[in-house]
């Protein structure tokens, strides 16, 4: 089975601020939306 990886925090970071910005094109925000998803979900307190 492969090892399952996740997006650091630093580049989920980058990828949100991607999607928020009106100026990226199509193709980046793909990238970023495919980058979030892969975040490990936050741990509730």
């Amino acid at each position: 089975m492969a090892k399952q990886r996740k997006t650091s925090k630093s580049a989920g970071s980058a990828a949100s601020r991607v999607l928020k910005d009106k100026r990226t094109g199509k193709d980046s925000k793909k990238a970023a939306g495919s980058a979030l998803s892969q975040r490990a979900p936050k741990k509730k307190r």
